[in-house]
């Protein structure tokens, strides 16, 4: 019996989800499984969330209280965030180079003290 593997990247299933449908090694029937969140905690010493990693949950409330249980074993964290994988988007990393190019051109130019306008001698 030949398997097949599919491989799917976050917001390829569209509202659907890769969980929804997928196929089970053992049996090789469709099951349902729980949908993955990303999961993003802010520490107690910084003011932005930082991704920590993924885990499966049936909603948000059991997907932050399984984040604090893994995440957060010794009291560092003191917010978290939980998102659905299927409502991030992400630009394709092989698009980078035409993505960044326009802020290539935007070089930042100190102004002198030549720049200022005739009527204003002295700062």
């Amino acid at each position: 019996m030949k398997n097949m593997i599919t491989k799917y990247y976050y917001g390829d299933m569209g509202e659907g989800g890769a969980g929804d449908h997928s196929i089970n090694q053992h049996t090789g029937k469709e099951s349902s499984e729980w949908p993955l969140w990303e999961i993003f905690i802010r520490s107690k010493q910084g003011l932005d969330h930082k991704h920590v990693g993924s885990l499966h949950a049936t909603d948000a409330a059991m997907a932050i209280e399984n984040a604090r249980d893994v995440y957060t074993r010794r009291m560092e964290g003191v917010s978290i965030w939980a998102v659905e994988s299927k409502y991030i988007h992400a630009s394709n990393p092989d698009d980078a180079q035409a993505l960044y190019d326009p802020a290539n051109d935007k070089v930042y130019r100190h102004p002198t003290f030549y720049d200022l306008p005739d009527e204003l001698e002295y700062m």
